[in-house]
């Protein structure tokens, strides 16, 4: 069963958010088992141009520009992987993008979605959690006292 394109984009949401150390270690304990990734392009490290429409429907400006990091590589069965990541961290850029190709082959996509995929969402979402926490501890509440003066 070929992945859809919106669990695709879900899993390498996850990944390119995901902390690099914690997932180069889950890839490094599994890269003896995986397939081999061809690099097809990169990774390498460009600009993009950021551009921005005020009010959300204005007229579109450049905001600016960023660096980002981009691979793409191909598994010796065919399927072939992509990642784009705002930085200049080379090797998250070619781990994501073997990761990609593997979640595409059925042998592959649960194991990506357990070690890889999984962990990644779970960390996001303590942080966000954790975040919470912290604005909330540092809220204040304001109130206004009535005088009694009309």
């Amino acid at each position: 069963m070929q992945a859809t394109i919106p669990d695709r984009k879900r899993v390498l949401d996850a990944l390119l958010t995901a902390a690099t150390r914690p997932l180069a270690q889950a890839y490094e304990a599994l890269s003896a088992t995986m397939p081999q990734a061809l690099p097809v392009r990169g990774p390498e490290i460009g600009m993009v141009m950021l551009r921005g429409r005020i009010g959300g429907g204005g007229q579109p400006f450049n905001l600016g520009e960023a660096t980002v990091t981009r691979a793409t590589v191909r598994l010796e069965s065919g399927e072939i992987g992509h990642a784009v990541l705002l930085g200049r961290d080379m090797e998250k850029a070619r781990m994501v993008a073997h990761l990609d190709a593997l979640a595409q082959r059925d042998d592959w996509r649960a194991t990506v979605e357990t070690r890889f995929v999984a962990p990644a969402l779970e960390a996001e979402a303590e942080e966000r959690r954790r975040r919470v926490e912290e604005v909330e501890a540092t809220r204040v509440d304001f109130f206004t006292m009535v005088r009694g003066e009309d």
